[in-house]
């Protein structure tokens, strides 16, 4: 069975940004409002954090269920592991997760600066330089047969997407505009020459859903 390199429920602003300036360990998400640019996942029924009953169904409850099937590894820019740059200075940080991340994978961070690898729950953190192929057979085989997710953030999406390493790519547009920051996309048409594309309004309003698979 062939295994894919997958982007799942990656959220942008209207204007392609995955995150705004000046991220921080209080703002991972720097000017931008994750509160936001997530609702349409956490109003679902299927939101892992959802503590009370109800929540919507349909499609972004199918796309919210769906984000961990069948995956068995993970690759992250170090952006998305936290707020450092450089070498690093303080081992202790072990991200933004708590005791329990929710990866429940081994995880793939890409870094110039290298550190041991270490395990939280049941998830794994390997710290690896290397190109973008050479990562993701790395992480092919610790997914075991199982696919690989690509989880961002949006520079290190890029970069495999124009390494033609990406199999599918599911984004999720939210009515913000940023400004700046880090840049998906200026527009999805850059992606029609190598991928089929479906745009897809959430029923529920306030998302559009772009769902991409390679031609």
């Amino acid at each position: 069975m062939t295994q894919l390199l997958k982007v799942q429920n990656f959220n942008i602003s209207s204007d392609g940004y995955g995150a705004g300036d000046n991220q921080s360990l209080e703002r991972p998400f720097g000017h931008a409002d994750p509160g936001t640019m997530f609702a349409w996942a956490g109003a679902t029924a299927s939101w892992p954090n959802r503590t009370d009953p109800g929540g919507s169904r349909g499609l972004d409850d199918y796309l919210t269920r769906d984000f961990a099937h069948n995956i068995g590894a993970e690759i992250m820019g170090r952006n998305k592991f936290g707020p450092q740059r450089g070498p690093w200075t303080d081992y202790e940080w072990q991200g933004w997760w708590g005791d329990e991340p929710p990866f429940h994978t081994p995880v793939f961070v890409l870094t110039h600066h290298v550190r041991p690898s270490f395990s939280l729950s049941d998830t794994t953190f390997h710290f690896v330089d290397g190109d973008p192929a050479t990562v993701l057979k790395q992480a092919k085989e610790a997914a075991d047969g199982k696919d690989v997710r690509l989880g961002g953030g949006a520079s290190t999406i890029r970069e495999f997407l124009d390494a033609d390493l990406v199999d599918t790519l599911h984004v999720a547009v939210s009515p913000v505009e940023l400004g700046s920051g880090s840049r998906l996309w200026e527009s999805p048409d850059e992606l029609r020459d190598r991928f089929h594309m479906d745009v897809v309004p959430s029923p529920r309003g306030g998302v559009t859903h772009y769902l991409c698979w390679r031609k």
